[in-house]
């Protein structure tokens, strides 16, 4: 009777062994820019037309669907935070009337700029911005995980080593003249170490955890950004046309009032964290 229980014990260990040998690996999703508006991988030849902003803009917001399947640590809900982050943060400003956030399922059926077109005539845009992204995630089986599983178990020894890479970029398009005005992206990485257990847990709180770092970075890019944009709008370098459409404010925006509308907004920025820190309690 006993000959059979080692055997079963054997059994089950062997078994176990199997389910839990250490994997190493390389997972990527993305979401590209580039193939989204040009689907059949041609660039079209530059026309010169030059984007005209009409203010003040109306934008949409949206993230670009991914070819693959769902990002770890991006589902729908998280999206929506992200979006509504990057919404809260630029929904201020003097030359923005509303942002409105677009669900990427309406772009998975519209691609490239013929379909923005058809987006805008919907929605009712000026421009359009869209977010993509790209996450690596390589995960690598060390010594550690060899010597849990043969002396102390599961839990205890980190036995997987996985390093996260995220990019997360903001473009602001124009689907009327198919130009971009405007983009700028942020970027974080992080290393750490999980029980082969717990490892898929663990990279799903650092991919969710990597694309939030990533779009913090990405909207205090896009933020300087649209202050270096001012200059060349005052020197009449920019390659856009800005119009004024607010009440007693027809014709085209001279250079001094879009770059006063800047003013104004940064003005607001910090009015409103002089409130925010005046409202702390002190200690």
């Amino acid at each position: 009777m006993s000959r059979y229980r080692v055997l079963s014990a054997l059994l089950i260990a062997v078994m176990l062994g199997a389910c839990v040998t250490p994997m190493g690996g390389r997972s990527q999703n993305s979401s590209s820019l580039v193939s989204f508006l040009y689907p059949d991988g041609h660039l079209p030849p530059a026309t010169g037309a030059v984007p005209e902003l009409h203010l003040p803009l109306r934008v949409g917001l949206a993230f670009l669907p991914s070819a693959q399947s769902e990002a770890a640590g991006l589902d729908e809900a998280h999206k929506a935070q992200l979006l509504e982050r990057i919404r809260q943060r630029f929904v201020g400003r003097p030359f923005v009337s509303d942002i409105t956030v677009i669900p990427d399922y309406y772009l998975a059926s519209r691609g490239g700029y013929p379909g923005l077109e058809a987006l805008k005539r919907l929605y009712s845009f000026d421009v359009l911005a869209l977010v993509s992204y790209d996450q690596v995630t390589n995960v690598d089986a060390n010594r550690g995980s060899l010597t849990y599983l043969t002396i102390v178990g599961a839990f205890i020894v980190d036995g997987n080593n996985y390093d996260t890479a995220t990019l997360v970029d903001l473009a602001v398009v124009d689907p009327a003249t198919r130009s971009l005005i405007l983009r700028a992206g942020g970027t974080d990485s992080r290393h750490s170490s999980a029980t082969l257990v717990k490892v898929g847990e663990s990279v799903r709180k650092d991919a969710a955890a990597s694309f939030d770092a990533a779009t913090d970075r990405m909207i205090a890019n896009f933020d300087g950004a649209l202050t270096a944009f001012e200059q060349p709008v005052h020197d009449g370098k920019a390659q856009v046309r800005v119009v004024d459409n607010r009440a007693g404010g027809g014709g085209a925006l001279n250079a001094v009032s879009f770059v006063a509308f800047g003013a104004l907004g940064a003005l607001a920025v910090g009015m409103r964290r002089r409130q925010a820190r005046a409202r702390q309690p002190s200690a």
